[in-house]
């Protein structure tokens, strides 16, 4: 997959039911989401012992990446390793799916059995987790309302009740105990695109008046298991 362009904004419940109302009319749900209108993720991350993914988050390190493990509606069918990386303000992503077994290896802290047969995203991970000491740190979790257009491969989600979990085994369990990570009534809207993001997706979402964040889910929920304080 080519780098897009990843633009993420703090919002408040007015707002998004202000969005929501504009974006009905312009653009189509993912056609993935549920009778509620929404789908849920559940990401596991990793980082090493001195925490580099998260302090290269925090200080805006270019180029930077991090590895998750990621599951949809708390099921097992489809379970996705993810590489996320981030240079010069656009993003990849690269993937390849996993077994429960894999998944549960890794979970553990474990690194697989090295095999050249693997997808280039899990030789990787595989690689870090041995040299780097890799660790699963938090489990990240959120609904997800999510809106595509054709043109320019846009992708608007507004992602709700953004909660994390310390309880790292429990990723595949039915409901880890969760906390939410930022105050009540905040949200966070992200807009994806390749090449150009279309006028009228822009004009409708007045992006220049809300409250652009360059902080990832992942951050924010690390920020809050070191110091309490919500963003």
């Amino acid at each position: 997959m080519d780098y897009r362009h990843e633009l993420k904004y703090v919002i408040t419940a007015a707002q998004q039911a202000l969005l929501e109302n504009r974006i009905q009319g312009l653009i189509k749900p993912d056609s993935h989401v549920g009778a509620d209108g929404m789908y849920h993720i559940r990401s596991l991350y990793f980082d090493d012992y001195y925490n580099s993914y998260y302090k290269e988050n925090e200080i805006g390190s270019d180029p930077r990446e991090k590895f998750r493990i990621r599951i949809y509606n708390a099921g097992t069918g489809r379970i996705s390793l993810e590489l996320k990386r981030k240079e010069h303000g656009m993003t990849q992503k690269l993937s390849c799916r996993l077994t429960e077994e894999q998944c549960r290896e890794l979970m553990a802290g474990r690194p697989l059995p090295m095999d050249p047969s693997y997808p280039p995203v899990l030789q990787k991970l595989n690689l870090q987790m041995r040299t780097r000491l890799l660790r699963p740190r938090i489990i990240v979790e959120y609904d997800r309302i999510p809106y595509v257009d054709p043109l320019g491969n846009t992708r608007i989600t507004l992602d709700l009740n953004i909660r994390s979990s310390g309880y790292t085994s429990l990723f595949l369990t039915e409901q880890p105990p969760m906390r939410p990570i930022m105050p009540k009534g905040r949200n966070i809207l992200e807009v994806k695109y390749d090449e150009f993001l279309p006028d009228y997706i822009y004009r409708n979402l007045q992006l220049d008046s809300l409250q652009q964040t360059a902080y990832s889910k992942y951050y924010l929920c690390r920020r809050y298991s070191f110091t309490g304080i919500p963003d």
